[in-house]
């Protein structure tokens, strides 16, 4: 026993020191920085605290005194197999998805390979043990679900609040407005948000209108002719409230306004809608009031809200669809109102964004294998999503004389990679150069070329023979393939700087600074209703703070979002919960489209729906299972 003692204590100091290796690189610090030490002396406390927290676990239940509890309430995480196996796993993805970005900067000053293979493995060694004993320390409590029960459960509907203080009628009010919000928790939620987004509203009037904006507004005017590059449905939606408050008032500027409320009513609504979904579980009322809180006061919430783009009302779809398909699962007996939702919001999210409808139809053998014991009920559903989809997108559009986006725009990243191979100057055969050069002139390829931003090459593209790239697309994938093959480097690299925004956890990009309405002859303008010195630098820096603040920095990043994603997956599969597994379904869809046809490495809205559905997923993967009743119900 004392042997391994000290063989644990001797491992641990090693593993510290790899992890304080690891840990002076990436927050670039030299050798002889003093923090070193300091990193040293935390990361080794920490592990001998998650150590000891685990190991006090299994002498307890050995003698007997958690045996009541039940394996299916208190996970004993160092002896449960799946456990150390997802925490491995998930730190080994972690650790890959910071290197992948931050591994140049560790050997830029070594040039032997033996030295840069050295660095790299210690430090990849020393993130993974990092990530690992973290995972076990977090799965220690999400994975606890006695514990977790307690904290977020109660019966709260059943036991009106009394307030008493000295003054009578505070203690009156304050009784009144905590019964109606624990009564009406959704409504309020909805009105919080809208309360809390109104200034913006104000400020915005009659909405932020980007390029984008307004080339769908312009097809509403008839100015332009349709097209689907924005998402010609969503084009109609914004033209149907337009027209309306247009008929109403008179007024361009009062008539754009009526979409952007709309907009906003649609996001709270979607968040009233979560809210109300989490009341089944019986949530505790200040953990609701948290989660509303997100969304009130962090300000892109309130930026988005008020900016007329397709990716907002499809982050409320796909929160939509993730709350329905929880409530499903919570219940045994299917309702009207849940499959209306259910099929309402897959609809939107098929014909609101290009990749959405990519993303149905990748989820969809899926969803029809995880619903076949309940075929009567999901499968209509379904059919009635993927035909209207279908119709609206073809008959429909064709109808309409709707022009399709064209096809470079659909392949991006292999056309980048392709021009990473040209600009590295690698050797093409004059049959591989003959091809290219039947599409793009090669002159200026290596100025336009920026490997994080697609549009200056689709631009060259389209400047030069895009029908004989359509035209031969068999020639084209023949390529892609072949210099794949022979400049694996390259490509990774191109698809790393490519796509790194969405899954880089340190990557920096200015959320929810676009601001007014785009230059434009349509007859519409910023027109605030409120101003002044006050709220243009109220509003500057409640947008800066992101970029200023630890911590609550994290929030303003996509690829925390997307680590926190992954961290509530492996939750559910440690907890043995497979069925919840199907909430995340609809957004790793969504994000592995993202990922194969982002034109931008860094475009928050691309992935609005994963981080408008953070606290979905974190909340999704600690809920009380279904079948899990209150203690007091529990047999002794």
């Amino acid at each position: 026993m004392q042997k391994n003692a000290k063989f644990t204590l001797l491992l641990q100091l090693f593993q510290s020191f790899l992890t304080t290796w690891a840990l002076m690189k990436a927050a670039r610090m030299e050798p002889g920085n003093i923090l070193t030490f300091v990193f040293f002396l935390l990361v080794f406390f920490f592990y001998r605290h998650v150590s000891r927290r685990l190991d006090a676990r299994h002498p307890l239940l050995l003698q007997g005194e958690l045996i009541e509890n039940s394996a299916m309430d208190i996970s004993i995480l160092h002896t449960d197999k799946v456990t150390d196996h997802a925490a491995l796993t998930i730190s080994v993805i972690y650790t890959l998805l910071y290197m992948l970005v931050d591994y140049s900067y560790y050997i830029e000053l070594l040039t032997s390979r033996l030295y840069r293979f050295i660095i790299l493995a210690v430090v990849f060694t020393g993130f993974v043990t990092l990530f690992y004993y973290l995972l076990k320390f977090l799965f220690s409590y999400t994975c606890n679900k006695m514990n977790l029960y307690k904290i977020l459960r109660t019966d709260w509907q059943d036991t009106p609040y009394t307030y008493t203080g000295r003054c009578r009628r505070l203690s009156v009010c304050l009784t009144a407005l905590v019964n109606f919000y624990r009564n009406h928790t959704a409504l309020c939620s909805f009105l919080i948000c809208l309360f809390c987004w109104l200034p913006y509203f104000l400020y915005q009037y009659p909405g932020i209108m980007t390029p984008d904006s307004i080339n769908q507004f312009a097809q509403i005017l008839g100015e332009s002719p349709y097209s689907n590059h924005h998402p010609w449905t969503h084009t109609m939606l914004f033209g149907f409230f337009y027209h309306t408050g247009y008929a109403l008032t008179g007024n361009m500027v009062a008539a754009v306004s009526c979409y952007t409320l709309f907009q906003m009513c649609l996001l709270s609504g979607s968040i009233a809608y979560f809210i109300s979904t989490l009341r089944i579980y019986r949530i505790r009322p200040f953990i609701l009031l948290m989660i509303t809180a997100f969304y009130a006061l962090i300000p892109y919430h309130a930026v988005f809200s008020v900016t007329i783009w397709k990716d907002i009302p499809f982050a409320a779809a796909v929160l939509f669809f993730g709350c329905t398909i929880l409530r499903l699962t919570y219940m045994d007996k299917v309702r009207f109102r849940e499959m209306a939702a259910f099929t309402l919001s897959g609809i939107m999210i098929c014909l609101f964004r290009s990749n959405g409808w990519y993303a149905f139809v990748f989820a969809l053998p899926f969803l029809l294998f995880i619903y076949h014991k309940r075929a009567r009920v999901f499968y209509p559903a379904l059919f009635i999503i993927l035909c209207t989809a279908i119709i609206v997108k073809y008959p429909v559009m064709n109808a309409f004389h709707v022009e399709q986006p064209d096809f470079i725009e659909s392949v991006c990243i292999p056309m980048q990679q392709i021009t990473a191979v040209i600009c590295n100057d690698r050797a093409l055969s004059e049959e591989q150069l003959d091809l290219v050069e039947n599409v793009v002139d090669l002159t200026y390829i290596k100025d336009l070329y920026n490997p994080t931003f697609a549009d200056n090459i689709k631009e060259l593209v389209r400047a030069g023979n895009q029908d004989y790239l359509t035209s031969h697309k068999k020639e084209f994938l023949k390529l892609w393939i072949d210099l794949g093959l022979r400049y694996p480097g390259d490509y990774l690299t191109a698809y790393v700087k490519q796509t790194y925004g969405y899954w880089y956890p340190d990557s920096f990009y200015l959320v929810a600074e676009a601001e007014g309405v785009s230059a434009t002859r349509y007859g519409v303008s910023h027109t605030p209703l409120i101003g002044g010195p006050l709220v243009i630098k109220g509003k500057e820096i409640a947008i800066k703070l992101g970029s200023m603040v630890p911590i609550y920095g994290t929030l303003w990043s996509m690829g925390v979002a997307c680590w926190i994603m992954i961290f509530s997956i492996g939750t559910v599969i440690i907890r043995r919960e497979y069925h919840k597994l199907t909430c995340y379904l609809p957004s790793t869809a969504l994000l592995l489209t993202v990922l194969i046809a982002t034109p931008v490495a860094t475009e928050f809205r691309y992935v609005y729906f994963m981080v408008f559905s953070l606290p979905f997923y974190l909340i999704t993967a600690m809920l009380p299972d279904s079948t899990c009743p209150p203690p007091e119900k529990r047999r002794p």
